[in-house]
């Protein structure tokens, strides 16, 4: 492998199995760094109605990674679970070297209901994941992190429904408008350390969870929602993950270096409409 951006780093990714999890690896892995990933391979949302990722999904991330001349230590793990998160973490560590350079905080889910109309399993669950994960995600890893004494990255990975408010989906939203305002403290705390913390904020992209079929019902259901998911780009109606990837490997560089507690939008256009 040639030297890259990432070349001698560590970089821990939650929701590697597949979709944008997988390409952030696989991206990061070119880019010389060595990978700890984790994902829950299997069901985790009864309220979920697309396909859940797999433990043959994370199998084969692992060999798109070493495909890239990548080392890789990859576990089942769900970001519900913070003593499996910090065991990881710790495993992972120990056999990169000592050293942690970069968190991509992906793993999340996504499912709808009006507000008034989930139960509470389905809102508590989500923002388990998608809010509370990302906390255990870093409190699992910032220690390493400081204790290196290298600095770093941590990227977050909202969501447009973490700038802009989405119908249907409250609970996603009030989560990932969470995420901002967690990234945003993290940015602070950990400036001394030298260690940026970062927000990403996809669109539509194209992985499992876009194929939702359920997304269909809510909008044909409730047409005056629609308005709320335009974007500006016509020719791009769902991002790629490698375009989020793009994002991520900014992030993590060293291209990035005056670049902390931002909200990097990779979104068509979507928040502007």
């Amino acid at each position: 492998m040639t030297d890259g951006l990432l070349t001698g780093r560590v970089a821990f990714v939650t929701g590697a199995a597949r979709g944008q999890g997988r390409s952030h690896a696989v991206r990061l892995a070119r880019e010389g760094a060595s990978i700890i990933a984790v994902d829950i391979a299997g069901p985790a949302a009864e309220a979920n109605t697309y396909p859940p990722a797999t433990a043959e999904d994370l199998r084969e991330t692992v060999r798109l990674v070493e495909a890239e001349g990548g080392a890789i230590l990859a576990r089942e793990a769900d970001v519900r679970d913070a003593d499996a998160l910090a065991e990881i973490v710790a495993k992972g560590v120990e056999r990169f070297g000592g050293r942690l350079d970069v968190v991509v905080a992906n793993a999340g889910i996504c499912n709808w209901g009006r507000l008034w109309e989930m139960s509470d399993d389905q809102w508590l669950t989500l923002v388990d994941i998608n809010l509370n994960g990302v906390w255990r995600t870093m409190k699992a890893a910032v220690p390493h992190m400081i204790a290196a004494g290298n600095g770093g990255s941590i990227i977050t990975v909202s969501s447009v429904a973490g700038i802009k408010a989405l119908p249907g989906q409250s609970h996603y939203s009030a989560a990932k408008h969470g995420v901002v305002g967690l990234t945003k403290s993290a940015a602070i705390e950990l400036g001394e350390y030298g260690i940026r913390v970062n927000s990403i904020h996809p669109w539509g992209v194209a992985t499992p969870m876009a194929e939702d079929p359920t997304t269909q019902v809510m909008l044909t259901k409730h047409p005056a929602y629609v308005m709320s998911f335009g974007a500006v780009l016509p020719a791009v109606p769902l991002a790629e993950p490698a375009d989020i990837s793009d994002a991520v490997v900014y992030l993590a560089s060293d291209m990035s270096r005056a670049v902390t507690g931002t909200q990097l939008t990779v979104d068509m256009g979507a928040t502007k409409v």
